[in-house]
């Protein structure tokens, strides 16, 4: 069994990782540490989120940088803030604490003046998010030119992001680097191209399979009616009354209105998208960390980065387009060796989808079947049991009031004690489940919607589906994956622009300079008057009919 003492790090180094409590390497960092000591092979990591990937390039970093000399030396980019910052802090941590090293964290929605006064004042190591830098070096506010080691954290992450050509340029400023490290949970023909540009030789590894979900995650699925989803999410969550979670929606729009409609009824729960300042998520993100609510409901691009531990249950509302995507969600769970749950809602057409992610992330999904009314109040009542049998009563002066309580009581049975505690408790399950209804899909029961992969017929200019339902108008856009977009978040760009729903979506055609898009006839016009003429990154959207010619493939 090998010990951090036989990785070849330092005293000093050591001594802090003991005083954290770490006593054996994980396998990330068994593999990766001995190679990143050497300080002259580029790297690629390959593992999934919370397998101690910090440690596995920042215990290298510390020991291989000149204390003595106060310029940087190293540089680290990440997507998000919330991992910008929560890098920082493990690399203090870390750190011998007899030697000075300077760490800063430079990152977009706070004050930049002031990161460049801390970045004046001397630092070694930078851990940065690429906007935020980027704006730096525009500013001739930082100088990267003696930068000798350069750590790509969550590369597919920034990729997804549209980060690659940020990346390129941040490659490109750091001309003197001795070895660049890439780490990553997924391995798309992005990364591989940004590492054959700018890698030489790197030495891979990977743990467990490329792209495979965490061996300590059980990956669990309902099957239900499109209608019955939001029911069928408050039957899991009810059923999981322990629960510290984050629930995944496609767009803000279903992130607002489905928080929303669970605290109308009683649920501890706020939401995390697009349209919150800096401020606001920040104060979200504390709250969830303290566990002064218990769920968290964000779209996959607010919820990049977040890593907090102990979450016991990742929920999909619906599943991502991308299957690379459902990698990253079912991450946040089952973090530093701790088991977790990822559940997904699903509708019968969506079961391919499901079975291509089967396929990624080489596990199978256990289908379980929705939980009745009864089985909601019965698993409900024993938790509450649990808790009440649990209960510390060593502090408070409960013996105080026990005469009255014998007084009050005399008169009354034991078990109808206990039946009135748990009428209290109960009422509202009792009353909201009394009469509920069987949300599984039985074989008798009949989708009137097309299944996925089944032909739909064109029928003058327009797609309606082969049984009849609806008809689809194709519109054509002239963005694509040059704009730095894959498809699932092309897709929640799409949706967030036009606030129309993913049900209304059909078949999507990305290409490099355009794409072209099915949507539901009724809702044509409405996303046409809600992209075209926008502006994205300096140039205006151009969208219409794909079938009046101007944007024919």
């Amino acid at each position: 069994m090998t010990t951090f003492d036989e990785l070849g790090i330092e005293a000093g180094l050591l001594t802090s990782v003991k005083a954290l409590g770490f006593t054996q390497p994980t396998p990330i960092q068994e593999k990766a540490i001995p190679v990143l000591l050497q300080g002259t092979k580029d790297f690629i990591g390959l593992a999934q989120t919370g397998t101690g990937k910090t440690a596995a390039f920042g215990l290298p970093l510390l020991q291989l940088i000149n204390k003595t000399d106060r310029f940087p030396q190293a540089l680290i980019i990440c997507p998000t803030r919330e991992l910008c910052l929560q890098i920082a802090n493990d690399l203090n941590s870390f750190k011998d604490k007899k030697e000075h090293i300077s760490v800063t964290a430079v990152y977009g929605g706070t004050s930049i003046v002031q990161q460049i006064r801390d970045l004046k004042k001397g630092t070694q190591i930078i851990v940065a998010t690429p906007g935020r830098l980027i704006d730096l070096i525009e500013r001739k506010a930082i100088n990267l030119e003696k930068i000798h080691y350069v750590v790509l954290d969550e590369a597919d992450e920034m990729l997804n992001m549209g980060f690659k050509d940020d990346i390129e340029f941040i490659l490109k400023n750091t001309p003197n680097r001795q070895s660049t490290w890439l780490f990553s949970a997924t391995m798309p023909s992005e990364i591989r191209q940004v590492s054959k540009k700018y890698m030489d030789k790197p030495f891979e590894i990977t743990i467990g399979k490329a792209n495979a979900g965490a061996n300590n995650i059980d990956h669990q699925y309902y099957t239900t009616q499109h209608v019955n989803r939001y029911e069928t999410l408050k039957r899991i969550i009810d059923f999981n009354p322990g629960i510290y979670g984050i629930i995944f929606t496609r767009t803000k729009l279903d992130a607002q209105g489905i928080t929303e409609s669970l605290i109308r009824e009683g649920y501890d729960i706020e939401a995390l998208h697009g349209d919150l300042t800096q401020q606001q998520r920040d104060k979200v993100m504390s709250r969830f960390r303290e566990k002064s609510i218990q769920l968290l409901i964000a779209t996959d691009v607010a919820a990049r980065g977040i890593d907090v531990t102990g979450i016991t249950h990742v929920i999909n509302y619906e599943l991502p387009d991308d299957t690379e995507v459902y990698t990253h969600r079912s991450g946040r769970t089952g973090r530093a060796g701790r088991s977790g749950i990822s559940v997904s809602i699903v509708t019968p057409k969506e079961i391919y989808r499901l079975r291509q992610i089967e396929k990624l992330v080489n596990t199978r999904f256990h289908k379980l079947d929705i939980p009745s009314g009864k089985d909601v109040c019965r698993k409900q009542f024993f938790h509450f049991i649990d808790k009440m049998l649990q209960a510390d009563i060593s502090h408070g002066e409960y013996e105080a009031y026990l005469p009255v309580l014998r007084e009050k009581f005399a008169a009354v049975e034991k078990e109808e004690i206990l039946q009135r505690v748990a009428a209290l408790e109960f009422d509202r399950f009792l009353k909201y489940y009394e009469n509920a209804a069987d949300l599984n899909m039985r074989n008798d029961l009949r989708g009137e919607r097309v299944e996925r992969g089944q032909p739909r017929e064109r029928e003058g200019g327009r797609y309606a589906a082969a049984n009849g339902n609806g008809s689809y108008q194709r519109l054509f856009v002239n963005l694509g994956t040059k704009d730095g977009f894959y498809k699932a978040s092309f897709l929640q760009f799409i949706l967030d622009m036009s606030d129309l729903r993913k049900d209304s979506l059909g078949r999507i055609d990305m290409k490099e300079m355009n794409s072209w898009i099915e949507v539901e006839t009724a809702s044509a016009k409405k996303m046409i008057k809600a992209i075209d003429g926008k502006n994205f990154r300096g140039r205006k959207i151009r969208m219409n009919d794909a079938e009046s010619g101007a944007g024919r493939k």
